[in-house]
């Protein structure tokens, strides 16, 4: 990060959900994902470590910052996924060093996983109707 950057902007994605992710130097460490503290945002515990699970990884617990997100899509847990993407996409362009050991964990592979569409005379994805003789 160059000293005249104010933050950095990258995008985390996960299934239908996308996370535009803001980190900006800050004096204390702090997260607002859509205008809510992620304890708000992500109602378990597990979300909410899944969320901030790059900066962990990371181990930069002397630099602070803060973060915001805006998330759009998709559902909850691909929202947590999404926004830990776009912090660890953020992370590694702060710091190249941080790439290997994000990478190793990782959280900078965005997985396409989605739910497969109907298609036409099936029942579901792949599910067919039975067969029958007569």
């Amino acid at each position: 990060m160059k000293t005249t950057d104010k933050y950095i902007e990258t995008i985390g994605r996960r299934k239908t959900a996308g996370a535009r992710v803001r980190i900006t130097p800050a004096s204390k460490m702090s997260y607002e994902i859509n205008g809510k503290s992620v304890e708000a945002y992500f109602p378990t515990k597990e979300l909410q470590a899944i969320a901030t699970d790059s900066f962990k990884e990371s181990k930069l617990t002397e630099t602070k910052f803060k973060i915001t997100a805006i998330v759009k899509g998709g559902g909850i847990s691909g929202q947590a996924d999404a926004v830990r993407h776009g912090i660890a996409r953020a992370l590694v362009d702060y710091d190249k060093e941080l790439r290997g050991k994000l990478k190793k964990a990782g959280y900078l592979k965005r997985d396409p996983r989605a739910k497969e569409r109907r298609k036409f005379g099936l029942k579901k994805a792949r599910k067919s109707p039975q067969w029958s003789k007569r």
